[in-house]
């Protein structure tokens, strides 16, 4: 008969709920904890209201090394390995401090966040098993995504060198229409 711990059970509801507030899938839940499938379908509808989404995870390194995914992501995987590097902070623990210190930044520079929560955990996952991997732009010498088997050598990152149709979505598009209608709207105001 398997014995079970009050308190390391207590700390794996904690663990399971912190996941799901931060968006976590259900696949994520089972990787991190040690509550069983029904435990955490029963958990994620009461911290979230809604049954868990069906489906499998999003699996394409591809996508991390787009435009606007690749800025996100290497914000990530940067706190990330800070935090790895200089604190004693490990495995979920630190893919969750990440993820907050990455909402964070997201927050307060009012910028649209791209890097879901179970993204970011399978992008620590691509990058340990060496999929995908870090190197430094040869302009500005930030560190970024790149697909680990590409020519990293004259590396310039996205920043350095914006794609020409970066940030010409649809809702980029609608934004300065609605901006362009408020200037008219002023100016017509002032006189």
């Amino acid at each position: 008969m398997k014995v079970k711990s009050i308190l390391s059970e207590g700390k794996q509801i904690q663990l399971a709920t912190e996941l799901v507030r931060l968006g976590a899938r259900l696949q994520v839940l089972e990787v991190s904890t040690t509550l069983s499938r029904e435990r955490l379908v029963k958990l994620y509808k009461e911290v979230k209201g809604v049954s868990p989404p069906k489906g499998m995870l999003p699996y394409s390194e591809d996508w991390f090394t787009g435009w606007q995914p690749n800025m996100h992501s290497s914000l990530f995987i940067n706190i990330y390995n800070y935090i790895t590097q200089y604190t004693n902070v490990r495995d979920i623990d630190a893919i969750i401090k990440s993820y907050q210190l990455y909402l964070e930044h997201i927050e307060v520079n009012h910028l649209q966040c791209i890097l879901s929560f179970t993204r970011a955990w399978t992008l620590v996952r691509f990058v340990e098993s060496k999929v995908l991997s870090v190197t430094s732009c040869v302009k500005c010498t930030g560190n970024f995504l790149v697909h680990s088997l590409d020519i990293q050598s004259n590396h310039v990152c996205g920043l350095c060198h914006v794609p020409s149709r970066a940030g010409k979505t649809k809702r980029a598009a609608a934004q300065k229409a609605k901006e362009a209608q408020e200037v008219e709207i002023r100016e017509a105001c002032a006189v």
